[in-house]
């Protein structure tokens, strides 16, 4: 299964609406246009990425029946504050095209990190 950063972005934010106590079901993480074994994949790679606490599957028959996750990581909640403008998101996902860089992360973060920069830079001078 490919990794897919729009559902990634879409997951982040579900959990950080979502999550109050110390688990976050997956009846409770549905995403339109997405099926439960998609986004259990995601979870668990974020889980492996650290930016989520927690990530547990129950299978029967080898087959998932339900998953579950824990709350969002500092590094989430970092990762989330970068792409959770719609505009920095955007324009991360256009520069990432325009120059021919892997959707990877790293790259996600360095270029949000960049854009949030200069917005910062820009909004400064106006003062």
């Amino acid at each position: 299964m490919q990794r897919d950063m729009e559902l990634i972005r879409k997951i982040l934010f579900t959990i950080e609406e979502k999550y109050v106590d110390t688990w976050l079901s997956s009846d409770k993480i549905q995403i339109d246009g997405y099926d439960m074994k998609t986004i259990a994949y995601h979870c668990a790679i974020l889980y492996d990425a650290g930016l989520i606490y927690d990530y547990k599957g129950r299978y029967s028959n080898n087959e998932l029946q339900s998953f579950g996750v824990g709350r969002l990581t500092w590094d989430g909640h970092e990762l989330l504050d970068k792409i959770k403008s719609d505009t920095v998101w955007n324009k991360t996902k256009s520069t990432i095209k325009e120059k021919g860089i892997p959707f990877v992360l790293d790259a996600v973060k360095e270029i949000a990190t960049a854009i949030t920069t200069s917005m910062i830079q820009a909004a400064i001078k106006g003062i």
